[in-house]
């Protein structure tokens, strides 16, 4: 019996530095492929070519922020979970985001490789999450 290779994580955030080391530090410890994103226009055009479990996104990006993103990933691809991350805390705290397709987690930097590592295990969408190296 092959072994269960877990979907992919799309990590998406506007600071071309910041992806790349989580991507990095990602890619690292999760045994999953992590997909580095800048842009958001590029990631909803590969979304249908991508077996993705797990979006992570930023909040505050232009020209469309994480929610708009996360609405128009869902209409392509209604299965996947999502987590947002934002450095804006007071712009999110008070906001009611459950209505945002897929959303289960909303996190604030500056957060750890490991902090977002064990969420995405936390919030995998099935029943193969990855695993911490």
């Amino acid at each position: 019996m092959a072994p269960i290779v877990p979907k992919a994580v799309l990590f998406l955030d506007d600071e071309q530095s910041y992806v790349e080391l989580m991507t990095q530090l990602l890619s690292d410890n999760l045994d999953c492929p992590i997909l580095p994103y800048t842009r958001p226009h590029e990631a909803l055009a590969a979304l249908p070519r991508l077996d993705v479990a797990m979006i992570v996104t930023d909040y505050s990006m232009s020209p469309m922020n994480g929610i708009d993103f996360l609405y128009r990933a869902h209409a392509v691809r209604p299965q996947i979970a999502a987590m947002m991350i934002t450095g804006h805390r007071i712009e999110l705290e008070d906001k009611d985001l459950s209505h945002v397709p897929g959303l289960r987690a909303t996190l604030f930097k500056p957060i750890s490789w490991r902090m977002l590592a064990e969420n995405i295990i936390k919030h995998w969408p099935d029943p193969n999450p990855p695993v911490l190296r």
